[in-house]
């Protein structure tokens, strides 16, 4: 029960570890936060540092979400890997570590998954990309995305799998409304270079 207890807590803490604003700061001297979207997630490191920065918080936010899944394995506990990973994708949203205003839990949200059903994880890079290439817009890409993930979890008949990517797709669409509202009103940005 105490292992259970601090596995959760860990995983909260590594999804809490605000990997665009420690880019940010270290490498370039500006708080993301204070520029674009005021968000901590890849998609506004991409805007506001550029592609390498952007490259680099994607990747470490998905590993966090990895790491975490993983814990119940590395520490021999008795904890469904995916449940754990729910608790990173809190932190990632809601981080202990930067105010408790964090990222939109797309890219730990596919961590989590890469860990559990690494197939599906190339799954939602297939359909984000496809969208990313027809919509040219990163939120939708995202919400199509977790959508089609859910579909893809509906087939498989794994319980805690259907579960677990239905909560994670309505983190992704409850963080992204702004960007909905701006996608209605024609104000969300899209990406040039795809």
């Amino acid at each position: 029960m105490v292992l259970n207890a601090i596995i959760i807590i860990l995983a909260y803490l590594l999804g809490s570890i605000p990997s665009g604003l420690i880019i940010g700061k270290v490498f370039y001297g500006k708080d993301i936060r204070e520029h674009g979207s005021g968000n901590l997630g890849g998609t506004n490191t991409f805007r506001t540092l550029g592609v390498k920065a952007g490259l680099v918080v994607s990747i470490a936010d998905v590993l966090k979400g990895t790491l975490a899944a993983t814990l119940p394995l590395l520490l021999n506990a008795d904890l469904h890997m995916l449940l754990v990973g729910v608790f990173a994708v809190i932190g990632h949203m809601y981080p202990i570590f930067a105010g408790f205003r964090g990222g939109k839990a797309v890219a730990t949200s596919g961590g989590v998954l890469l860990a559990y059903i690494p197939v599906l994880f190339l799954f939602m890079l297939i359909i984000f990309f496809i969208s990313l290439y027809i919509t040219k817009y990163v939120s939708l890409s995202s919400i199509l995305t977790g959508i089609a993930a859910f579909i893809y979890a509906l087939f498989t008949q794994d319980l805690p799998l259907i579960v677990v990517v239905a909560v994670l797709a309505t983190f992704v669409i409850y963080r992204h409304r702004a960007n909905i509202a701006r996608i209605r009103n024609k104000t969300e940005p899209k990406i040039k270079w795809l």
